[in-house]
């Protein structure tokens, strides 16, 4: 039995994040075994998506036009420019509709340990839009890691002297939370960040 195919998928799969050889085989089996048309599907959307989808010239986040709908959208407050990490954290802001500004997203953060500095996540780009005459305040909504700490002191310090008000997503005990439950660090946090 030939099973460099099946190889070749399993090894695919496991470029996903948090999938393993045991969860890529049993993605592979699965679809090969009960659902061939979803599989077609899947290979039709991701040849598809990997030729369409693009970067947005405005905020770069994923879209297929050359300017994305939120960067299109007039209702939006175009003097707030939200800074985030990936479109998946866009995404998650926007699920909460509670921000109507504009986004900015890096694809990425600082990390020196893997090689990846201001030119690769962009931030020459950000400047740029930033310092547009329209964006009053930026908000850093990196996420709250070393690095994410790191891509935000970064950008802080690059447009602080700029003029333009600079804002941090506060942190602390998470809503329905008991306090007994929460780890230290983020009631350390909460206690620090409280107003």
């Amino acid at each position: 039995m030939d099973t460099n195919a099946l190889e070749v998928l399993i090894q695919s799969l496991r470029r996903l994040p948090g999938v393993g050889v045991k969860s890529a085989q049993r993605m592979a089996f699965h679809l090969l075994q009960h659902d061939r048309a979803g599989a077609q599907a899947l290979s039709k959307a991701l040849a598809h998506a990997a030729q369409a989808v693009q970067h947005c010239e405005r905020c770069h986040t994923f879209t297929e036009a050359q300017v994305c709908s939120t960067c299109l959208d007039t209702r939006r407050d175009a003097s707030q420019l939200c800074v985030v990490e990936t479109p998946a954290d866009q995404s998650a802001l926007e699920r909460t509709g509670a921000y109507r500004g504009l986004y900015f997203v890096l694809m990425g953060k600082l990390s020196p340990l893997d090689g990846i500095g201001p030119h690769d996540i962009g931030l020459k780009k950000l400047f740029e839009r930033a310092l547009d005459g329209i964006v009053q305040e930026v908000i850093l909504a990196t996420n709250f890691t070393a690095e994410g700490e790191a891509t935000a002191h970064v950008i802080s310090e690059g447009l602080k002297a700029r003029g333009l008000h600079l804002t941090r997503l506060a942190r602390g005990v998470p809503v329905g939370s008991e306090l007994e439950y929460v780890d230290l660090g983020t009631i350390a946090h909460a206690l620090v960040d409280r107003r």
